[in-house]
């Protein structure tokens, strides 16, 4: 079968053939339907996040499970599911007061290699590898969702919006009536918009330095816009908000956004940081200036509890309240990789999607 298979910085990433292992105790086999292409993917391939190679990348798809392991009780096949990112144990402390985002209890997927590529093993990237026509993962990794979603739609859920949604509902927990600023609103910050909306605040301010996505931002529920190519964004925000914003959401991984949208807070505001910065990254900061019950928050993940949150994500969708059809500026085939990684890399995808398979 085809996969995508990344070797290093200096090399593009190959589609070529790769065998896959039979799936093990508690491991099902997922026939891939659709995979969106993310920023962590571009992260990977421009050495941001540094992973060992060769590795089959992708890690936001849907399909059917065609196949289980020894022991998997919580799917079956013929289960349209949402590919988790997540290893998670389930059994654990965290994971049993649902915070499976903190289990200490799972694998690394950097362990993990079900694929072999030219007779060497390759390693699985993010517990996913979805650029392929199959995988292979935990059962806590698939998540069965209502059939009636489009594949294309479905596998946006399994991180973009996760992550985006997430850090505004699970992380920040936005009131009825506040005031957030979105900085950067590529595919995960629409998706901090969008969750502003389902949130009911009052003001959702759009961040960004380039027109068309400042454009989607305001289709997706922003309030208002500011383009910080042209105004300076924290005094904008202080402007609309009287002051500062009670919630901020850095979306980009920029040291020097993060810094803006720290400034950006009012008292009692809170910064979630969503965005990854290159690892190793250090960050900068008046300590004082937290005295005013300021407060950074991390945010992996959107803070993620798959089993619950996917489905939830998937009804809101069927009931016409998330937007998922508008999140999608692009298909492609997966031997237009190249094509999509540069519409990606000029800003001109709020999300590209991969189609690897048709509805069984």
């Amino acid at each position: 079968m085809k996969a995508a298979v990344f070797y290093s910085v200096d090399k593009p990433v190959a589609i070529e053939e790769v065998q896959l292992k039979d799936p093990g105790p508690g491991e099902v086999r997922v026939a891939l339907k659709a995979a969106g292409l993310c920023h962590s993917d571009l992260s990977v391939i421009d050495g941001t996040i540094p992973y060992p190679t060769p590795v089959v990348l992708g890690h936001e798809g849907a399909g059917v499970i065609d196949a289980v392991g020894a022991g998997v009780t919580a799917v079956k096949e013929g289960d349209t599911v949402i590919v988790s990112t997540l290893s998670h144990c389930g059994r654990c402390p965290a994971c049993e007061v649902g915070k499976p985002t903190q289990c200490k209890n799972a694998p690394s997927p950097k362990d993990v290699r079900p694929f072999t590529v030219g007779g060497k093993p390759a390693f699985q990237f993010a517990n996913a590898s979805v650029f392929a026509e199959k995988t292979i993962v935990r059962e806590q990794g698939a998540i069965p969702i209502d059939p009636r979603v489009p594949f294309d739609r479905a596998c946006l859920i399994g991180c973009g919006i996760m992550t985006g949604f997430g850090a505004v509902i699970n992380r920040a927990r936005v009131e009825t009536g506040a005031t957030m600023a979105v900085f950067g609103v590529g595919g995960i910050g629409l998706n901090c918009v969008q969750g502003g909306v389902l949130a009911g605040a009052a003001k959702i301010i759009a961040v960004d330095v380039m027109a068309q996505k400042l454009e989607w931002a305001r289709r997706f529920g922003a309030t208002h816009t500011v383009d910080s190519s042209k105004d300076d964004p924290v005094a904008a925000i202080k402007d609309l908000t009287g002051g500062g914003a009670e919630y901020t959401f850095e979306a980009v991984g920029n040291l020097a956004v993060i810094k803006q949208a720290l400034e950006a807070l009012g008292a009692g505001g809170a910064l979630t940081i969503v965005g990854v910065p290159k690892m190793g990254s250090r960050f900068d900061f008046v300590v004082h200036a937290l005295y005013q019950n300021k407060a950074i928050l991390g945010c992996r993940y959107g803070t993620a509890r798959p089993r619950v949150d996917f489905p939830m994500l998937a009804d809101l969708y069927l009931g016409g309240r998330l937007k998922i059809d508008e999140l999608i500026t692009s298909h492609y085939r997966l031997d237009e990789f190249d094509r999509a990684l540069d519409d990606l890399r000029r800003g001109q995808l709020a999300r590209g999607v991969f189609e690897l398979g048709t509805r069984t």
